[in-house]
C-alpha cells in the first residue's frame, strides 16, 4: 500500500491573506514503512516572508528569489504524490494552501478525503494529550536533534517515523482493531502450523494409584475436617 507523507511550509496562516506555500516535502511510505523515495521543492512566493515567519522556518526570499514557482512544479509534485492517501498533520492547513496554489494554476483541488490527519488519530488514540509533532515525537522517542527549524522534508521524516508508531510500530498488523472499527484479519495473526491431535488429559490407572497412596501420607488433610 502506498502512501506519502506530506508537509509545507508558508509565508504565513491563511492564503486568502496573500499568503503562499514556500517548501513542500514529501516522503513515500509502503505498507506504512518509508521506502528511498522522497520529493523536496523550496519556492518562490513572490512575496516578502513575514518576520514572525521566518523565525519558524528559516526561509528568506532572498534564498528562495531563484527557485520555481509553484505553477512551474505543479505537475512535478502531482505525478509524485499520484492517487496516494495522504498522511499530514494537521490536515486542512496543508490542504488550504496546496488547493489555493492549485486553483492559481487553473488545477483540481485535492479532496479532503484523501488525507489521513495523524492529529485526528493522535487524539484518538491520546485523549487529553498534546498532539503536535514534537510532543509525539517525544512520546514514542523519536529524536528530534536536528530539528532546530521546522522544515518540510525534516518534518515528513519525523511525521513518518510518528504515522508508523501511531498505526502500530514495526509490527501494525498486531493491532486489532483498524480506525474504522475493522478488526484485522485473523490470517494475519496466526502463523500457518500443522494441525495437532487432541492430548489426553484422563489420569491412567497406575497415576490413580499413585495419587492415592501420596494422599494417604497426607495429616489432617483440610478436606477431610
Amino acid at each position: 500500500m502506498r502512501e506519502i507523507v506530506l508537509d509545507t511550509e508558508t509565508t504565513g496562516l491563511d492564503p486568502e491573506a496573500g499568503h503562499r506555500i514556500i517548501e513542500i516535502g514529501c516522503v513515500e511510505l509502503e505498507n506504512h514503512v518509508p521506502t528511498t523515495r522522497n520529493l523536496q521543492l523550496y519556492l518562490n512566493p513572490d512575496r516578502d516572508i513575514p518576520e514572525d515567519s521566518f523565525r519558524v522556518h528559516g526561509l528568506s526570499f532572498e534564498f528562495l528569489a531563484d527557485k520555481p514557482r509553484f505553477s512551474d512544479v505543479a505537475q512535478q509534485f502531482l505525478e509524485f504524490i499520484a492517487e496516494a492517501p495522504l498522511v499530514i498533520h494537521n490536515a486542512d492547513f496543508d490542504l488550504k494552501f496546496l488547493n489555493a496554489e492549485l486553483a492559481r494554476s487553473g488545477l483540481p483541488p485535492i479532496p479532503a478525503d484523501r488525507a489521513i490527519d495523524t492529529v485526528k488519530i493522535a487524539r484518538q488514540r491520546f485523549p487529553g494529550a498534546q498532539a503536535s509533532l514534537d510532543a509525539l515525537c517525544r512520546r514514542f522517542e523519536i529524536d528530534l536533534s536536528e530539528r532546530s527549524l521546522h522544515g518540510a522534508l525534516l518534518d515528513c521524516q519525523l511525521l513518518a517515523a510518528v504515522y508508523l508508531e501511531l498505526r502500530g510500530g514495526r509490527q501494525p498488523g498486531l493491532i486489532l482493531a483498524e480506525e474504522k472499527g475493522q478488526e484485522a484479519s485473523t490470517s494475519e495473526l496466526r502463523a500457518d502450523r500443522p494441525p495437532r491431535p487432541p492430548r489426553p488429559h484422563s489420569p491412567s490407572q497406575a497415576e490413580q494409584e499413585a495419587h492415592a497412596r501420596m494422599l494417604e501420607k497426607l495429616k489432617d488433610p483440610l478436606w477431610s475436617s
